[in-house]
């Protein structure tokens, strides 16, 4: 018999609609339901994907005796965090303060207030049962105990990150401070795998999308070359799925190895970004192989038909974690015959297995070149005969057992992809990767937007959950990024009408930062300000860029002043912590060294476009008009001798204008 879960919009919850628990989704049923009983509230959170999540309803929340006893004395709710990261924000922070190390599933007791009292992450069935009874006995027995906790709790969690880091800019200059934070990051490289020395590994896209702007602007070998090491390290290793394409989560070891094999839509979103500006400055060509099997993946395998993008693989499969993913040597023997043993060498293959119960994940250690030279080989006889293999492989791997799609779609995911999409454009002209792009913006306007209002997920039906920071903060900058690659205005002007409804919904004048949560927001017993970097970047952050930019655009000072306050303000973070602040200091470098502003005019000036945002331009933005334009750099500039013409501007001062990008690159540098 089903739960109230079953009339969910999430994957996650309706994977637990048919649980013996009780399960409420987060509302004022379950609410009120807590109060009027005065029942202890069980807050359950975890996502679709999450491999600790199945394992703990596997063995508990799927068995009548803990159902029992979940039902007798709690109200308990199952909340998806990526529907909701605003409860997950509070809860989580709940039980840091608790002592208690984060992750998923979280499970938190709360008083009928709403007020956390006690909370950790996986428990055993054994452990869960005892958890249960004394949280119970506790709650009817040493009530004012458990109060005074919740309260004291109530009131660490009403603290604002902001307030607590925040700081009077001081001068300084920006090369010295790039170093600062360079020296505090290189000391943690991994010289021999790439990446940070530390394991489980996350790629963090974000810190090397800061050290590739560095090392443009101070020519840090060192800085560069890490960086390109670490992305063909990645793109060797078992994190990337050599047959199809697309990154998992992280990494297990230290080496790329074994993955924690669920996928999801927000790392690669960025890792299409890292990939191709990686590829503008360096032209290596195995980034670019990345950047197309993983735009592959994202059509064959995340994509609603009608444009919007899917949430996530689950890591498992058949109840097995990789299942799906890896091979023995007998399977690639029986589906590839005589060239098993070269794509055995190739991917470190081993009788045994290189991995758990004789399987092998796909990975390569031997550099490209020294393998071809090894056997004899030439790029042009190796790179078709790979690209078959792999076909057939995928064609075979596609009669498996599919992990669990999470068929919602996020706002902000998708609008993270689009802006992934978009600079795969800018880098290889190739209109795929735009038509995605648009499509997958038509499809958020119909099915989240009302207006400049954006809803935060989709499935089937829009949820009614309204959008939080980061769905605006990531909408706003791929409407930005649209509109530097067709210059049409009308992506401008929503960027601009959304970003005025941001900061009348979202701004707190007191401290000049954003709120995650909407004025019109549910009101739950803290209302968050996001300002740190995680996997993704802070919404914070995407806002200051996003008004820094808009401020260029549209001539807006007052749009520049707050964005200038807000990223001077915690430049003591930045400078001292870049690793929980790397696209802040994306956004402190750009402010701080200002951004080139560049106009194109003239009639048919596509292909100039496109020639000139395939190179590297991080400090550059670029407007243009082929009929005029009321923006007020581009208004007063006009083709010279009806050539096609380039206006190099900084601080409105623009240069000789110029008729071919060789010399607006010229101009620029």
């Amino acid at each position: 018999m089903a739960n109230k879960l079953i009339h969910a919009t999430s994957p996650y919850l309706l994977q637990h609609a048919h649980n013996p628990v009780d399960w409420f989704e987060w509302g004022t049923e379950a609410l009120s339901k807590a109060v009027k009983e005065d029942k202890p509230i069980l807050v359950s959170i975890g996502y679709s994907s999450c491999h600790w999540c199945h394992v703990m309803e596997r063995e508990s929340f799927e068995k009548e005796s803990v159902a029992e006893v979940m039902n007798q004395s709690f109200i308990c709710i199952k909340v998806d965090r990526e529907e909701r990261p605003d409860i997950d924000q509070i809860y989580m922070e709940a039980v840091h303060i608790l002592g208690v190390q984060g992750g998923w599933p979280l499970n938190v007791f709360l008083t009928p207030d709403q007020k956390p009292f006690f909370g950790g992450t996986y428990f055993t069935p054994q452990v869960w049962m005892e958890v249960l009874k004394n949280i119970s006995n506790a709650y009817q027995k040493n009530r004012k105990q458990i109060e005074d906790t919740a309260e004291e709790l109530r009131l660490h969690l009403l603290t604002s990150e902001v307030e607590r880091y925040k700081q009077k800019a001081t001068d300084s200059d920006l090369i010295s401070d790039l170093y600062e934070s360079y020296n505090k990051l290189q000391l943690k490289f991994d010289k021999k795998w790439g990446g940070l020395e530390k394991s489980p590994k996350f790629i963090m896209p974000s810190i090397w999308l800061f050290l590739l702007r560095l090392s443009h602007l101070t020519k840090n070998a060192e800085a560069y070359d890490h960086i390109l090491f670490t992305l063909r390290k990645i793109s060797m290793g078992g994190i990337y799925d050599q047959v199809g394409g697309g990154f998992s989560r992280y990494s297990v070891d230290r080496y790329w190895f074994a993955p924690h094999f669920e996928k999801m839509l927000y790392d690669n979103a960025q890792l299409l970004s890292l990939y191709s500006e990686a590829y503008a400055i360096s032209k290596d060509n195995a980034f670019k192989t990345v950047i197309y099997e993983t735009f592959e993946w994202l059509q064959r395998e995340m994509t609603h038909s009608n444009g919007g993008f899917y949430s996530a693989l689950d890591a498992d499969s058949e109840g097995v974690e990789g299942k799906f993913y890896t091979w023995t040597k007998t399977e690639l023997k029986e589906i590839l015959g005589p060239d098993e043993k070269i794509i055995s060498t190739y991917y470190s293959v081993k009788d045994e297995g290189n991995w758990e119960h004789g399987n092998n994940i796909l990975m390569r250690t031997m550099d490209e070149d020294k393998f071809l030279q090894d056997n004899s080989l030439t790029p042009e006889q190796w790179n078709p005969f790979l690209q078959n293999i792999k076909s057939v492989l995928l064609k075979e791997r596609a009669k498996r057992v599919r992990p669990g799609l999470d068929d919602k779609v996020i706002a902000s995911w998708n609008a993270m992809t689009v802006c992934g999409l978009v600079d795969a454009y800018r880098t290889f002209a190739d209109e795929m990767f735009l038509n995605a792009a648009v499509k997958n913006i038509h499809f958020l306007e119909k099915e989240l937007m009302e207006g400049n209002k954006i809803y935060r997920s989709y499935k089937n039906k829009r949820s009614n959950t309204v959008g939080f920071l980061d769905d605006y903060a990531y909408l706003i900058q791929a409407l930005i990024k649209l509109y530097q690659v067709t210059f049409d205005e009308y992506w401008l002007n929503r960027a601009a009408q959304i970003t005025q409804y941001t900061s009348d919904q979202f701004f707190d004048p007191s401290d000049g930062f954003f709120f995650y949560t909407a004025i019109e927001s549910e009101q739950l017993i803290s209302r968050k300000k996001e300002i740190f970097d995680n996997v993704i970047p802070s919404s914070n952050a995407v806002m200051t860029q996003n008004l820094h930019y808009l401020s260029t655009f549209f001539d807006r000072e007052d749009w520049k002043k707050i964005a200038t306050q807000m990223t001077e303000s915690l430049s003591h973070l930045i400078k001292g912590e870049p690793g929980f602040m790397s696209y802040w200091a994306i956004v402190y470098t750009e402010l701080k060294k200002g951004l080139a502003e560049i106009v194109l005019t003239g009639k048919n000036i596509s292909t100039m476009r496109s020639d000139f945002l395939q190179h590297f331009l991080p400090f550059a933005i670029v407007q243009g008009s082929e009929n005029g334009s009321n923006l007020p750099l581009v208004k007063d500039k006009t083709p010279i001798n009806g050539e096609a013409t380039f206006y190099v501007c900084f601080n409105k001062t623009c240069k000789q204008p110029v008729h071919s990008v060789k010399e607006a690159l010229q101009q620029l540098a």
